[in-house]
């Protein structure tokens, strides 16, 4: 069946499908020996479809994987020069995949690793604004004053200011509490830099969602296989936000 080329790219693990229309823009790309052009079809059972020369590999069936990121151990796929041990380490499924949802290296909970590199972009990409879900402790017990500048947003140290979060109090814990926190952007640190600028010291993140993607009963360093139910809800999500 034919598909616009940079969805077959993007499918084939070259990025998003704008930086595969990039890769067709640049003349890198070729069809059956042509030089393809943006909304250029190819079927790849039938036609060679090359890049630089190099024929892209044999579409893999599509890989849907939920993991419990433990503390530290590192969210990138690859690493250079970094003997940390990374998420690509805890789960050992051949082939390139995408880490949608990062999180720094002290915290953990769920990160999705999928071959499907539109999928993963638009679950990452700030423009959509995909939810995402957090247990967060902290140190001390907050007051309304704190909750509510998390709420209306923080001005970070770089004069950045965030986007409003839900936050509520979720349950006290000796001399500190747990939160639950969602957020529709994930700047580096976000949390813990958040907790800084208002005097809540975090000790301890966990994500528990990602969009319509829940952490479940995984504990840390575990995987499974996404349902087809899951996996039709996360589309769906996909769907509604590009419409958006």
């Amino acid at each position: 069946m034919e598909e616009r080329l940079q969805k077959i790219l993007s499918r084939a693990g070259f990025g998003s499908r704008r930086a595969c229309e990039d890769l067709i823009l640049a003349g890198r790309v070729r069809v059956n020996g042509q030089v393809a052009s943006i909304g250029s079809k190819a079927d790849p059972a039938k036609d060679m479809i090359q890049v630089d020369g190099q024929k892209i590999p044999a579409q893999p069936p599509p890989v849907y994987i939920a993991l419990h990121k433990p503390q530290g151990v590192l969210s990138d796929v690859e690493t250079h020069h970094d003997p940390r041990k990374t998420v690509r380490d805890l789960v050992p499924v051949p082939g390139h995949l995408f880490s949608v949802g990062r999180l720094d290296y002290e915290s953990e909970g769920l990160i999705l690793l999928t071959n499907d590199g539109e999928l993963a972009n638009l679950l990452t990409h700030p423009r959509y604004g995909h939810e995402k879900e957090y247990r967060v402790q902290v140190s001390s017990r907050p007051d309304e004053r704190q909750l509510e500048a998390w709420r209306h947003g923080v001005v970070l140290e770089d004069g950045y200011r965030t986007s409003p979060a839900q936050v509520r109090l979720e349950t006290i814990d000796g001399k500190g509490a747990w939160l639950r926190v969602i957020l529709r952007e994930g700047r580096k640190r976000q949390i813990r830099e958040m907790g800084k600028q208002t005097g809540l010291y975090v000790t301890r993140i966990i994500r528990v969602r990602i969009g319509t993607l829940l952490l479940g009963d995984l504990k840390p360093g575990e995987w499974r296989f996404l349902r087809p139910d899951e996996i039709r809800l996360l589309k769906a999500g996909k769907k509604a936000s590009k419409k958006g």
